[in-house]
Formats: structure tokens, sequence, C-alpha cells
């Protein structure tokens, strides 16, 4: 843990539990192994009544291959060398080669090394797992013929840079990328005039959770014109804007760069800065390689006109609050968000959100309608992705079908049962939940109580 902190300045208590959602993930991968579902196990019996007549079909995903895994600078632990994308490719029976975040390179080295021993515990095969390190080895892994997929959580440039080196090989691999988000939030009129105060202070703790440096991070939101709403969210960051109170962000990268998105903000004709320092003079940004909550305003009209500027994401803690004149003002904005990872909405009971919802989920992979969007649970229903930019595909990063990217379906015909995998064979030795005729059959479940 004390080699974790120094490397990424995050906290004890903060790394603590991240390497608590660690562990974590790895058992919920594990279950989902045993449990089987995830194969998508499907029978079809011989029909000679259907047209054309239907011959013995058995179906089933089969791992990929080997796959590159890129760990991520803001979580050394749950998406580095042991994070999802390991634990999810492992899971599926892909070998993993990791390229390690230079943000925090010795945690790196310690933990692949742990990751190895582990697996050699288990009579993994050898070369289940590899480590490497630097930008040149990254580009070569992933133009490597032995590798079958990527993985990647990162910039959208870094990133992107990837995707055109995976697409461009002599044989194209998925590359799985989470990349950039501003993950829009709408809060309706009536729901402003109901607990203005309540999610002022809820937006406040979500954007400067761990400096802002989430993926997640609430970075648009929409509020009535004339709720004085943006200075509500300033009062409650209040001392934290102070120049003595700059926190470390994860590398002076990001630092900088994160100066240099809020000074594009707030040098922007239409942008005003509510608290917090931005720009030049008295609004100078933080300290080199720290950062401070910014909370900047604007309007939906002026969004609307350039969104490209204004909706511009800015890894670290800044907000920007746009004043809408109608929902349906908002919901036009909202649209030139382009892709995010969530959208949420705040909204009073019995209000009719359909039209919301519309827009929202065309737009994002998670929609919520209660809470903030900074935090995301590891579980079997859970959608970490959406459209580009957000991510370069339509699966998830987290949860159980995070699985699914690494996996590709074979179809056996008239196989032989002996020469059919475990997981297909008449007897279903595994005892897994498999589809047999259009049926799902889930062993056991007939004995369970109603």
């Amino acid at each position: 843990m004390p080699l974790a902190d120094e490397e990424s300045h995050l906290g004890t208590a903060r790394l603590t539990g991240e390497l608590a959602r660690t562990t974590s993930q790895l058992r919920l991968f594990a279950r989902a192994v045993v449990e089987g579902s995830y194969l998508e196990a499907t029978i079809d019996h011989p029909d000679a009544t259907t047209i054309p007549p239907t011959p013995d079909l058995r179906r089933m995903l089969r791992p990929l291959g080997p796959v590159a895994v890129f760990g991520a600078s803001n979580f050394p632990f749950a998406f580095s060398v042991a994070g999802g994308d390991t634990a999810s490719a492992l899971a599926t029976g892909c070998p993993v080669v990791v390229k390690g975040h230079s943000a925090h390179p010795r945690l790196s080295r310690r933990t692949a090394e742990v990751v190895a021993g582990a697996l050699a515990a288990a009579d993994a095969p050898d070369g289940t797992f590899g480590h490497v390190e630097g930008r040149a080895a990254g580009i070569a892994l992933v133009q490597h013929p032995e590798i079958r997929a990527v993985g990647f959580t990162g910039s959208l440039h870094g990133g992107r840079a990837l995707f055109d080196l995976a697409s461009s090989r002599p044989d194209p691999i998925p590359f799985y990328g989470e990349l950039s988000a501003v993950n829009p939030v709408l809060v309706t009129p009536a729901a402003v005039e109901a607990r203005a105060a309540e999610l002022a202070a809820g937006l406040a703790a979500s954007f400067t959770l761990g400096v802002g440096q989430f993926c997640t991070n609430p970075g648009v939101v929409f509020v009535p014109a004339g709720s004085g709403f943006a200075e509500l969210v300033a009062a409650e960051v209040g001392e934290a804007t102070a120049p003595d109170a700059a926190a470390p962000m994860l590398t002076d990268g990001i630092a900088s760069a994160f100066a240099d998105g809020v000074a594009a903000l707030a040098g922007h004709d239409d942008v005003r800065v509510v608290a917090g320092r931005a720009g030049n003079g008295s609004n100078a940004a933080s300290a080199p390689g720290t950062g401070s909550p910014v909370v900047l305003a604007t309007t939906a009209a002026a969004v609307i006109a350039d969104p490209q500027a204004l909706f511009a994401e800015c890894f670290g803690p800044s907000t920007l609050v746009v004043e809408y004149a109608s929902i349906e003002e908002a919901l036009t904005a909202i649209r030139a968000v382009g892709g995010s990872l969530t959208a949420t909405v705040h909204a009073e009971p019995g209000e009719d959100l359909a039209d919301i919802l519309a827009v929202l989920t065309e737009i994002a992979g998670r929609v919520l309608f209660a809470g903030w969007p900074t935090g995301v649970a590891v579980s079997w229903a859970q959608q970490h992705g959406g459209p580009w930019p957000a991510t370069t595909t339509i699966h998830t990063s987290v949860g159980v079908t995070a699985m699914r990217r690494f996996l590709r379906p074979v179809a056996y015909q008239q196989a032989p049962d002996a020469a059919l995998p475990a997981e297909l064979r008449e007897d279903n030795p595994l005892g897994i939940p498999r589809r047999v005729d259009g049926v799902l059959v889930v062993p056991g479940a007939e004995a369970r109580p109603a």
C-alpha cells in the first residue's frame, strides 16, 4: 500500500478500498466461470420438419487467444495489472500480456509478480501471464501476430493511436478502448425547486472525488436558467478552491492537461468562472502537479453553437454548469455531447421522462435516475461503456459481461459426442445452464423453491 500511495498520491483510504474492489472482482469472475452461463452454450437437436432441415448443431463461446491489456493511470489496482481487463480475459481462458502504466511502474512490477505467482500456484500453463513496460513495447504488443485483442483504458489521443494500429494490422483485431466522456447530467426544474442544495452538495462531492480523476466524472450539468445552481455548487466546494488546498494529481502530465483544458474552457467568450482558478491573473491555475476544484458556467445556446469546444473532457476536478431555457433546449444540447459512459437525470416523482430517456439512452451506456455517476459497481448487470468517444465498442469493461469481449462463437455440426467440448456434450457433465431446442435449461432449477 505505501508503494501504491507513493506513486499515485491517492491516499491509503482510497487505495485500500480499491484493493478490496480488485480482489472482489477477481472472485466474481471465478464464480462466473463455475456458473458457466457466460459460454452461451446452445444445442439444437436434429429436426427434419424445419425448412431447411436442422442438423445437430451445438454452439458456444471459445477464448480468442492471447490478449494485450494496457493498465490505467487512475486505478493502479482495479484497472491495472490485476484489474478488470486482466481478470475478465483470464476468466475466459485467454493468456494476458499487460503493458504496465508509467504512472506506477514499481507497483505494476510488484503486482505482476503476485499475479504470476498465484497462477503458478494454481498450475496455470506457462505463458498464461506476462508484463512489459514502455511505449515501444506497448506498440509492439498491439502489432504482435499472436495477440488477438486489446483492452485499454486511457486518453482519447493514446487510445485512438493504438486503435488505428490494431485496425491496420494485416489481420485486424478488436480494440476495446475506454477513452473519453463528459457524462452529462440533466436536472429538471422540479428537482431544482425541491432540493437544489442537496443536488449541489452531491455534485460537488462527485466531481471533486479523487481530485476529479474518474472517467465517470459529471463534467457537464444542465440546470434551469436563473436557478443560481452554479453558485450553490461553488459554495459547496468553498475552501477547496484556495491556492493552498490544491491536491497532487496522478502525474504532472495529467495535472498540466487539466490546467490547459480548464484554461481553454474559461477562455471561451460564453463561459464564466464561478469558483476556482483557471487561466491567468487572479484565476491562475494550481501549482504544477496539482489540481483544485473549478466550477464554470455557460448556456445551452452557447454549447449548441460550439459543442466541440465546450464539451471537451477536462480530466480533473471541474464541472461545467449549463443553463437551459427549456427541457427541449437542454436535450438539443445533450444530443451534441456525443457518446458518454454515463448520463444522469434528476427529476421528481411523477415527471414524464420519456423524451429525456430517449436522448440519454442514445448517448450513454449507463443511465442513472438518482445519485451521481462516480463509483461503478462490479456486477452481472453493469454496463461501463458507451458510444464513441466513450469507448470503441458496444461492450462493457466492468462486470461479468466484460468477458464477452474476449470470446468468439464456434458451432459444431453433426459432431460425435466424444469430439465435443464438455460444455456441449449431451449429458452436460459440467452442469452449466444451456439453451436446448430453444428452451433455457438450468440444472437444478426445478428443485429450487418457487
